[in-house]
């Protein structure tokens, strides 16, 4: 009875370790987590600037994910794991999210989203020069995915800067980089290596914004506050996490195929938060985009001959 006890037991633990259950669940964080942030983002800048809000925002999650592991018996990262985690955190969270931050200034959160939607195409791109190229599916459904980008972005009565624009394009380049670069070294294992990177890309944020002028809030509004809590605790500790190991144990495009789903995401939340309008062009690029990440989600890797 008991070694039926203890298969049981074991037989649940692997369940909830599962890559075809946790793959789904770091899937459903991205969509949602990740597409509210853009709002989030909003809402800080109202008190906070943008490259300080962002270092802030990862120096608090940093040090407390840090803090944890270290405190739960986890091992720090070896000296190559540390240079690794920091080009890799530079990259994602100090010029993709950072850029991100600073063109909110200038465009709106739902322009925004649809701007980093041009991600994915960016990391086909890098990872391809890897030898690891989109599948046949795969390659239909980033092209349904970014049509549904473009026809979304008809529908906006948004308007942007040319700065902004270049920001956000170059967000998306280094996130695209920075995540097909780091699937090929030594990394800090499991949640450790989102901790590693935060707090890397944190001490960047930070001498960027005190060097260009900034200063951080005497007075910051609740609202603010909260929405950088809300950044902090979510949009990097969970969501950053979920992505890092949809990233480790999936192919490249279904790892990137949040940016896909985040515009509409945004958009909703924008819509109920926010007051903001949503048109027939809207709903139609949704529709698009969804279904473009539902061909890729769907896409099987055909197996390699023996």
């Amino acid at each position: 009875m008991a070694d039926i006890s203890a298969d049981c037991a074991t037989e649940t633990s692997r369940s909830f370790t599962d890559p075809r259950l946790l793959i789904p669940l770091a899937l459903i964080a991205l969509y949602v987590i990740w597409g509210s942030t853009y709002l989030g983002i909003r809402f800080a800048l109202e008190s906070y600037p943008p490259f300080l809000l962002a270092g802030v925002r990862f120096l608090c999650a940093g040090v407390a994910l840090y803090g944890f592991l270290r405190w739960r018996g986890m091992a720090s990262p070896t000296l190559l794991q540390w240079r690794n985690a920091a080009f890799t955190g530079v990259l994602l969270l100090g010029f993709g999210n950072g850029l991100v931050c600073f063109a909110e200034e200038r465009v709106s959160s739902g322009i925004a989203a649809v701007a980093v939607a041009s991600m994915p195409l960016f990391a086909a791109l890098f990872s391809g020069m890897y030898g690891e190229w989109p599948n046949r599916r795969e390659g239909v459904g980033l092209a349904i995915g970014f049509a549904g980008v473009i026809v979304l972005n008809l529908g906006s009565s948004l308007s942007g800067s040319r700065l902004g624009a270049l920001a956000l394009l170059v967000a998306a380049m280094c996130w695209a980089f920075g995540s097909a670069w780091s699937r090929r070294r030594e990394m800090p294992p499991g949640p450790m290596n989102t901790a590693a990177q935060m707090l890397c890309a944190s001490v960047a944020l930070l001498l960027v914004g005190f060097a260009s002028g900034e200063h951080l809030p005497s007075h910051p509004t609740t609202r603010a506050t909260l929405a950088v809590a809300y950044l902090a605790v979510f949009g990097s500790i969970v969501a950053f996490s979920a992505y890092l190991y949809v990233l480790k144990h999936a192919r490249p495009a279904l790892a990137t195929s949040y940016a896909y789903v985040n515009p509409p995401v945004a958009v909703l939340f924008g819509v109920l938060l926010a007051g903001e309008h949503v048109g027939p062009y809207d709903l139609a690029g949704m529709a698009i985009i969804l279904f473009g990440v539902a061909v890729i989600t769907l896409a099987k890797q055909k197996p390699k001959a023996a």
